[in-house]
């Protein structure tokens, strides 16, 4: 029997880690409670003053990271850069989530340049920070069982200008990309910090609620629901209210992709429910070892910057 599950809480996963925990420097994209009515700076300036309120031994630091732009992310990262201390912990959270078609003034799609595009970027260019951990980093990113939709488009992930766009089918895709982007991590940083791995696993959260849906109405629920009956995906066809976490259960996959010792031996691994998802359950097209290697390439083009470890 798994000793966490659907019901787990951060808080039960935080208190099992304490000792790992304690110490740790952690980055996380997308600090972002409140609505997208406050400039995001304020809310990040908010999330800093509720964990400094929760724990006052705890120094944050606010950063602009602006993951729809590649100029402004190399700007971030060379802040990252410059700060004193290793990053332990790397958690790409940030996201977006079946935007209308646009395009960033890089020219890339906004779903698929947001939540993978400019985190690829972002994490190799703050990769020595994260080497220079003393007990081996993890890099977690945050993707969805909405992967299912759809998987990376490498003939048309541009969307013929928005000829072919589908809001949940370009949801997928970026979703997908985020699983991949962990083995690829794996491949090629394992093993990089005397005799001890970078370890990289992408997780579901769940279905909770937040600021990510502000996009989707009655119209693009009944889509996605259209789209899950003719792909034949019939876990979904029933109420979304069965699959319902609250905030702390949400993030406890959070909390053991970042610190639970025994993902060590999962390089890689996706994960559901603090649990490792059994593979059977990923779409093919996101544990393709071919497809990672495909858009590691991809992303270096794009990006305009390739790396080697």
């Amino acid at each position: 029997m798994a000793l966490y599950n659907f019901k787990t809480t951060a808080d039960d996963i935080a208190a099992d880690c304490s000792d790992i925990i304690r110490g740790k420097v952690i980055l996380t994209t997308g600090v972002t409670p409140g609505g997208m009515e406050q400039p995001l700076l304020k809310q990040c300036e908010e999330t800093a003053k509720a964990i400094k309120s929760a724990s006052p031994g705890v120094s944050t630091r606010v950063l602009e990271l602006d993951l729809g732009s590649l100029e402004q992310t190399r700007r971030a990262a060379a802040e990252v850069n410059s700060y004193p201390e290793p990053i332990d912990v790397l958690c790409n959270n940030a996201g977006v989530m079946v935007t209308p078609y646009n395009l960033t003034k890089d020219g890339l799609e906004t779903q698929f340049a947001v939540n993978h595009f400019g985190h690829f970027l972002f994490t190799n260019l703050i990769m020595q920070k994260l080497l220079a951990s003393s007990s081996g980093a993890r890099i977690v990113n945050v993707s969805s069982d909405g992967h299912r939709l759809g998987p990376v488009r490498f003939d048309d992930w541009r969307w013929d200008g928005g000829k072919t766009y589908d809001r949940w089918r370009a949801y997928g895709q970026g979703k997908t990309a985020n699983i991949l982007f962990a083995p690829g991590l794996a491949k090629r940083l394992g093993n990089k910090h005397n005799g001890q791995d970078v370890v990289a696993v992408s997780l579901h959260p769940g279905v909770v609620g937040s600021n990510l849906t502000r996009y989707m109405g009655d119209e693009e629920y009944q889509a996605l629901r259209k789209m899950d009956r003719d792909l034949g995906f019939a876990e979904y066809w029933g109420s979304i209210e069965n699959r319902l976490k609250n905030a702390s259960e949400g993030a406890a996959t959070h909390v053991y992709a970042a610190f639970d010792p025994s993902l060590k031996e999962h390089n890689g691994a996706y994960l559901v429910d603090s649990q490792i998802h059994p593979v059977e359950k990923v779409r093919p097209w996101a544990r393709d070892p071919i497809e990672a290697d495909m858009l590691w390439k991809l992303s270096e083009e794009i990006v305009g910057q390739k790396f080697t470890y």
